[in-house]
């Protein structure tokens, strides 16, 4: 994996390359630690990996992400826990907290490797180059399978591959997210949050659900011309009449 570190204390980039030493497939194209030097390096060697620090001299890793043409993926290695919400509303792969622990480092990276890996066997090939075409957009607002969130409920957090997820229940101003035999609530509602997924891999089933689509073991007709939706984790969720037609059309051939 071609790497960028990003990291404004010296100590943490001596660090850093002394943990990566343990691994081989990353690449290290190099160092920055100013944001102007950082985005220059980035434009420059076109690294497939970020190890950003949050606080940077002459700005904030944001403030570097939202001025990038190549948007790299991102691992967060930072001594502040304040700022993961809004790292993984980045698209973050992970978010460090130093002193960078090895297995944490080495999770981290194979996140990174599996999902560049899964990208690369994903690019369709450009008529008549038989090079990989270019993605159709950068990494942004819609969340899909290979994107990972960051839930918080009360003093437990984790971080979550969507893949992991099967569905969002409403529950007013909140919404409750299954995954892993866990269900801790959001502050978001169910409209925020079909809004920043991929509808190629949630579907919303009614006012009060949104489920996964790998997730669909079973359809049965139902209620009022609705469909019963069985997901692999158990749970059964009623399709409304409206979006019943939706969802037939969606996974017709």
């Amino acid at each position: 994996m071609k790497t960028l570190l990003i990291e404004d204390s010296r100590l943490a980039r001596l660090e850093l390359r002394h943990l990566l030493r343990e691994h081989p497939e990353v690449q290290l194209l190099g160092e920055a630690a100013a944001l102007d030097e950082a985005r220059q390096a980035i434009e420059t060697l076109q690294p497939q990996l970020l190890l950003l620090d949050i606080h940077l001299d002459g700005g904030t890793a944001f403030e570097l992400l939202d001025q990038l043409e190549h948007l790299p993926q991102v691992i967060f290695t930072t001594g502040f826990d304040n700022h993961a919400i809004e790292a993984f509303e980045r698209n973050a792969l992970d978010y460090l907290l130093k002193p960078v622990q090895p297995e944490r480092l080495a999770q981290a990276l194979s996140k990174a490797q599996a999902v560049l890996q899964a990208q690369t066997a994903a690019a369709p090939l450009a008529p008549e180059t038989n090079e990989a075409a270019p993605p159709a957009a950068a990494p942004g607002t819609r969340k899909g399978l290979d994107d990972t969130i960051f839930v918080r409920d009360g003093e437990r957090c984790w971080f979550v591959p969507l893949a992991e997820v099967s569905g969002f229940e409403s529950y007013g101003n909140y919404a409750r997210v299954y995954f892993r035999e866990q269900r801790p609530l959001l502050a978001r509602t169910l409209n925020h949050l079909e809004a920043r997924l991929d509808p190629q891999a949630f579907f919303r089933a009614s006012r009060s659900h949104i489920i996964g689509l790998r997730w669909i073991s079973d359809i049965q007709p139902w209620l009022n011309d609705g469909y019963q939706v069985t997901l692999r984790d158990g749970r059964q969720v009623e399709v409304s009449r409206r979006q019943a037609k939706a969802l037939r059309d969606m996974l017709e051939i």
